[in-house]
């Protein structure tokens, strides 16, 4: 039985090949991918049903086909070890099996307990979180930029609009000096020339300055900024004004203007039969203008009035009045003398000298209008005359009483064709002197010597009242040639004779 049995065995590994070193060609083959049945496919050839894995087959042949055999199991072990590197280095991402799970599983337990010793995925690089700092720092450096140009804006809102100032009072001073004025074209809304006026130009810089000294602004670029958009250069007067610090920009420049409640304001009195520079002399004491600049504006400043005979030709010359001398200055200046009504006056405190002139002759043509123009249609007299009579009469009467009768003396003399004789006339030129005219003066050449010249003055000799004009348009009649002053009563005495007025005289001591 057992001999049978060896026997079936030996003949069943023959068949097989054991021991024979004989494989038939389809046994060989490896690239098929079959085996006979029993037989075992690793993946790498043909191993018999035998085979343990150690290498080694049972009655095989040691040779040639001993060393492809070895080739192949190391082939195996190549596989192997190509799957493990291949588990190690595959991404955590995508399809994992559960082989290469557990098999992970088992690195990780034999790795430190370390968290970040353990497998993590792949950092961004380092470009990328420099990227994301930047972009941080850039939007801090535009946060930042704009809480700055916020605080900014807030700073100059709250100056321009004078927001949580402390309430204080302040007295800003505004020179003629910083003034200067030139003569443009007037347009209409075709763009046709239509005339021409006068515009002054203030110096804002020096105006910004002076708020910024006084503590009414914070910003004196900010104020021109706005100044040169309002064009308040041509609106600002000269002055003395008193400003609150809640004044906002725009209620800086409205008050900067004499016509407003912010201009410090002086009462001045003027007396009849002052001259026109005893009056500027004043002016310039009580603060309102400078003696210079009144006298510039009386000799080329247009005043818009009928009874001053202005025309063209003397609107064209007002230009070159800074070139001219202080002599030729005063020349045409006397073109006011005797207009400049005598009262009592409201004036800003370094105004304009053309606006301060300009109160007189708006009053003179006030009187003119309502008291003395019917009188004057019916006089034989231009307005320049009945004016030069009465500035005479002003300076020669004593009381309103003797008006009448001195204007009919001067009205007698002239239609006699006498020399008025007048020494008030001759004092004229003299305006430092006192008491009555010297010899010299009496034997003077000018213009003014009544005691040469027959006829009226060139011009009026002082600022006549209302109650010498009306005696100038309404004379008293009377045969009077000479009057005379009594010392005693201080009143004058009125002859017809030289005679009885040299009589008289004698018996005075002037």
């Amino acid at each position: 039985m057992a001999d049978e049995r060896d026997g079936r065995d030996r003949t069943e590994h023959e068949r097989l090949g054991y021991g024979t070193g004989r494989m038939s060609r389809h046994e060989a083959d490896t690239g098929s991918g079959r085996l006979p049945r029993g037989e075992v496919n690793t993946g790498s050839g043909r191993i018999s049903r035998g085979d343990t894995g150690s290498g080694r087959l049972r009655g095989m042949d040691t040779g040639g086909r001993s060393e492809s055999i070895d080739r192949i199991f190391q082939l195996h072990e190549d596989e192997l070890a190509a799957s493990r590197k291949l588990k190690q280095t595959k991404p955590a991402t995508g399809y994992i099996s559960r082989e290469e799970r557990e098999w992970a599983d088992g690195q990780a337990a034999s790795q430190s307990d370390d968290q970040e010793a353990r497998y993590h995925p792949i950092q961004p690089r380092g470009e990328r979180r420099i990227g994301c700092m930047g972009g941080i720092m850039y939007a801090v450096f535009v946060m930042c930029l704009s809480i700055i140009l916020a605080s900014l804006a807030w700073m100059a809102a709250s100056d321009a609009l004078a927001l949580n100032k402390e309430e204080f009072t302040a007295t800003v001073v505004l020179p003629e000096s910083i003034f200067t004025t030139e003569t443009v074209e007037v347009k209409d809304a075709d763009g046709n020339v239509t005339g021409m006026k006068r515009v002054s130009h203030a110096d804002m810089e020096y105006i910004s300055s002076t708020l910024h000294q006084a503590g009414l602004i914070q910003y004196p670029w900010l104020f021109e900024m706005y100044c040169k958009v309002a064009h308040a250069d041509e609106k600002v007067r000269a002055g003395e004004y008193k400003l609150q610090s809640t004044y906002d920009y725009r209620a800086l420049v409205q008050n900067l203007r004499t016509n407003t409640g912010g201009a410090v304001t002086v009462n001045v009195t003027f007396t009849e039969g002052m001259t026109m520079q005893e009056m500027f002399i004043r002016l310039e004491r009580q603060g309102v203008s400078s003696y210079e600049n009144l006298m510039k504006a009386a000799a080329g400043y247009h005043f818009n009035y009928d009874f001053l005979g202005n025309n063209e030709e003397e609107e064209q010359d007002k230009i070159e009045v800074d070139t001219l001398t202080e002599e030729e200055i005063h020349d045409r200046a006397l073109r006011l003398e005797g207009f400049l009504f005598p009262d009592t006056y409201n004036f800003y405190v370094n105004m304009q000298a053309s606006s301060a002139i300009n109160k007189f002759l708006e009053q003179f043509n006030n009187h003119l209008q309502n008291s003395l123009q019917p009188a004057l249609e019916e006089s034989p007299l231009s307005l320049q005359q009945v004016v030069t009579v009465a500035s005479m009469i002003e300076k020669e009467a004593a009381d309103d009483e003797e008006r009448a009768a001195i204007a009919s003396v001067i009205y007698n003399r002239i239609l006699a064709d006498m020399n008025l004789g007048i020494d008030a006339t001759i004092l004229y030129v003299h305006p430092d002197h006192e008491g009555a005219p010297t010899a010299e003066m009496l034997e003077e050449k000018s213009p003014y010597n009544t005691r040469l010249n027959r006829g009226l003055p060139p011009t009026p000799i002082c600022n006549p009242g209302l109650q010498s004009l009306l005696a100038a348009l309404k004379p008293a009649e009377t045969d009077y040639f000479y009057y005379a002053l009594d010392t005693e009563t201080g009143r004058h005495r009125f002859f017809v004779t030289a005679e009885e007025f040299l009589a008289f005289v004698s018996t005075q001591n002037y």
